[in-house]
């Protein structure tokens, strides 16, 4: 038996990596497992070269927990060590500069095994004792028993074992008994070493029987050795690229498609990468691509190796040109990486123009699937939008598809205003917005359905490619103002009308939380709508674009809601309620009005004297007068409301416009609804 110190330059290694590698620390089990198919590919290569002749038997790796010893046992059949093995390397450690290496790295402790081959070491995370059991496959050595109990202090000795290969026992701490719990360590090596091209068994299989669970004899294997990607494409089906799909995500519906990725220059590459059914949530999509180095499980986060809109797809990509160990500053520097996600940016584009071009009736099936996806891509990569605006899509209302130029063509001279802008006219509610949609459609004009997550993003970007051209929401505003062909019908009211008819339909719109409504006139065909509510494209689209990205923008979303009411004054009702208004109230109003003039009349002549003067040069008799002549036209003005309101109480016509308008746009609920249903009996 020998003893020795391990080889290291700092004074003791295991109290670092206990401390630094905590947040880390079930990727133990990842690295010897992965030590131990190493150990097993290499005594096949061995063995296909023609330097072992032996048997090479069952070369399973198995894992085992022994809950009463407090061990975990990690067994392989592979060349197992000699001594001078295990000195050379278990027992020399290239690590030096411990101190200047552990502030280098504070921020990224995973780093410290990928730069220094501590793979075995990461063992001492969660042990207060390892061992080694070794037999090497080489004639004439003699099996070899190390031990350590987490110090630089080790002893190694001469022992007997049956069959060539390596144990690594690991009796765990009591900070860490949960790691011999069957469940934990079932769930790390499904998570780590799911597709590790060895065959991996942990316990038995077990069936239900007689009321619980008992243990068969067939081995619990948990990992598939040969999945998909590491397949040739031509021998794979489109049943077993769905079958690889749900291996990665069980409760995941069936992909629409999925690439294939297979690149030997300038770098490795193969993987798949499937386009899911996105619905609502993107952030819900995120994190389903795994990275792995050689069928190694590393992570689940390539935020820094794909473009962020990437990260929507799911599937593998396995690269040996990325270290097991990757830190986050590795990938946001290494030049293989930044080839790799160019790369993959090019491919996903290139697959999507392909099936677009092979079989396009299939695509605009997919399209509401995929639309979140291209349209997330065309924000954040010019170079992704250059290639997808070629198959990316627009749909109408009718359910129609086109790409971007053949729907220019199809609203071409027509939807051109008199300045020669191109006006899209889109809906993003084909029910709440049907009526709007209808006089669109009256004029000749198509309406495109807008309606996902992404669309207000979407259409702010189009307008700055698109030369010449807006989007305008069909609700936005009365259609032949959205649509200016000719110069617009005057309206043919006096002001005196016109503050009639503010204060008539104003003192009768409901309140509604954090929404203001502004009463305007339009001179419209009489056979449209008597009244109707409108909002305005850009403030609505700056309140939509806030609730997604928040920040400076979140001040528009603070605002509140601002419609017009929009009063056709052609139309035979209102030019009626305007005749019933000046009948009503017209010689109740009049003293106020006359009064109200007169008041006007004084208070422009006091301030025109007052023009050009300081404040201090008015003589205090003139500011009174102003005051109260102020004060008295306030109240001649609240009088004259009063009476208007009054008339418009009685008029049950009035509240029967307002709603009817409110409820074309799905703005009438509650108790107004009720009311309005009661009052149309009425009516009736």
């Amino acid at each position: 038996m020998s003893k020795g110190n391990i080889g290291v330059t700092s004074a003791n290694i295991f109290p670092v990596i206990k401390k630094f590698l905590y947040s880390d620390h079930e990727i133990f089990l990842r690295e010897l497992v992965s030590n131990a198919v190493d150990a097993t590919q290499k005594l096949k290569t061995l063995t296909s070269v023609g330097e072992y002749k032996g048997e090479l038997g069952d070369l399973t790796v198995r894992v085992a927990v022994d809950k009463k010893k407090g061990t975990l046992t990690i067994s392989d059949n592979g060349i197992g060590m000699t001594a001078e093995e295990i000195e050379k390397y278990i027992n020399q450690i290239a690590f030096s500069g411990a101190e200047e290496f552990l502030e280098k790295y504070k921020d990224d402790a995973s780093a410290i095994i990928g730069h220094f081959g501590l793979g075995f070491y990461s063992s001492f995370m969660v042990s207060k004792k390892v061992e080694i059991f070794t037999q090497s496959y080489k004639e004439g050595t003699t099996a070899q028993h190390w031990s350590c109990k987490g110090d630089p202090e080790y002893t190694l000795e001469d022992t007997i074992k049956a069959n060539r290969g390596t144990d690594i026992v690991l009796h765990i701490d009591d900070d860490n008994k949960d790691f011999l719990e069957e469940s934990k360590i079932q769930e790390l090596l499904t998570k780590y070493c799911k597709f590790l091209p060895i065959e991996i068994a942990f316990g038995k299989k077990k069936e239900w029987k007689d009321g619980k669970n008992v243990e068969t004899d067939e081995d619990n294997i948990i990992n598939n050795t040969n999945p998909a990607w590491t397949r040739k494409p031509a021998d794979l089906t489109d049943e077993d690229y769905t079958k690889f799909y749900h291996e990665l995500n069980p409760m995941g519906e069936d992909p629409l498609f999925h690439i294939h990725l297979n690149v030997d220059y300038p770098f490795n590459l193969t993987g798949i990468l499937y386009f899911p059914k996105i619905k609502n949530n993107i952030d819900m999509q995120r994190n389903k691509i795994q990275l792995y180095c050689n069928q190694v499980y590393v992570t689940d986060h390539v935020e820094n190796i794909v473009p962020e809109y990437l990260t929507l797809l799911h599937g593998v990509i396995d690269s040996p040109d990325i270290p097991l160990n990757v830190s986050r500053s590795y990938l946001q520097s290494d030049a293989n990486v930044k080839k790799i996600s160019s790369h993959i940016t090019k491919k996903v584009a290139d697959r999507l123009a392909e099936i677009f071009k092979a079989d396009r009736t299939a695509f605009e099936e997919k399209w509401d699937n995929l639309k979140v996806f291209i349209q997330y891509g065309m924000l954040s990569d010019e170079k992704f939008y250059e290639r997808g605006e070629k198959f990316a899509l627009l749909k109408n209302i009718d359910g129609k598809y086109f790409t971007f130029e053949e729907y220019k063509t199809l609203v071409g001279e027509n939807q051109k205003d008199k300045n020669g802008d191109l006006i899209y006219l889109y809906a993003n509610n084909s029910d709440e917005q049907y009526s709007y949609i209808q006089h669109a459609k009256d004029k000749g004009y198509d309406v495109l359905i807008m309606d996902g997550q992404l669309d207000v993003h979407v259409v702010s970007q189009l307008e700055q490619k698109f030369e010449k051209t807006r989007f305008v929401r069909v609700d936005s505003d009365v259609i032949d103002k959205i649509i200016v062909k000719d110069d617009a019908a005057q309206v043919s009211l006096t002001d005196e009308q016109r503050d009639a008819l503010v204060t008539v339909f104003d003192s009768q719109i409901p309140a509604l939380d954090k929404t203001n409504f502004i009463v305007t006139f339009e001179q419209l065909a009489p056979t449209s709508n008597p009244v109707f509510v409108t909002q305005n494209e850009f403030m609505r689209r700056m309140k939509e674009m806030s609730a997604l990205q928040g920040g400076m923008m979140s001040f528009y979303g603070e605002m509140p809601d601002s419609y017009n009411l929009v009063v056709n004054t052609a139309h035979p009702v209102i030019e009626k309620l305007l005749a019933d208004e000046e009948t009503a109230c017209g010689q109740a109003i009049a003293p106020y009005v006359n009064e109200l003039a007169l008041a006007e009349s004084e208070k422009a002549v006091l301030k025109d004297n007052q023009k050009g003067k300081k404040d201090e040069e008015i003589p205090a008799v003139e500011k009174a007068q102003v005051e109260e002549l102020e004060k008295q036209i306030q109240e001649l003005t609240d009088k004259k409301k009063a009476v208007l309101k009054s008339f418009a109480n009685d008029n049950k016509q009035v509240r029967q416009l307002i709603d009817l308008a409110l409820l074309a746009n799905n703005m009438l609920k509650g108790e107004a609804l009720a009311n309005f249903v009661k009052r149309s009996v009425e009516l009736l």
